[in-house]
C-alpha cells in the first residue's frame, strides 16, 4: 500500500465523540451534534465506524476489511482513505501519527 495525498497507512484513526448514529435498514445514519448536521454511512462506512470507536491504524482498518471482502488490496485502501477523508472533513475522526 502506497501513501496517497497526506495521509498515510501507518497513520492511526478514531471516531470523535458527539454523534449520535442509529441503524437503519442495515445502513448507518449519524447525527453530528457539534456540526448539526446528518450523515448517511451506508452499510460499509457503518462497519468502518463501528471499526474505528477504538484507535486502529489505516493498514489494519484495510487489514480487517479485506478478510470480510474479496476486494483488490490497493482498491479497498484507496477507497478508505477517500472515506477516512469525507470523515475528516466533516470533523467526525481523529487522524494522528
Amino acid at each position: 500500500m502506497k501513501r496517497i495525498e497526506g495521509v498515510d497507512k501507518n497513520q492511526m484513526i478514531k471516531q470523535l465523540e458527539g454523534n449520535i448514529v442509529s441503524d437503519m435498514d442495515g445502513e448507518k445514519v449519524m447525527l453530528s451534534v457539534t456540526k448539526g448536521k446528518y450523515f448517511n454511512l451506508g452499510e460499509l462506512g457503518g462497519e468502518i465506524w463501528d471499526m474505528i470507536i477504538e484507535p486502529i491504524s489505516i493498514q489494519q482498518l484495510v487489514l480487517n476489511l479485506l478478510e470480510q471482502y474479496d476486494v483488490d488490496q490497493e482498491v479497498c485502501y484507496q477507497q478508505v482513505i477517500a472515506f477516512i477523508r469525507q470523515l475528516a472533513e466533516a470533523e467526525l475522526i481523529q487522524i494522528y501519527d
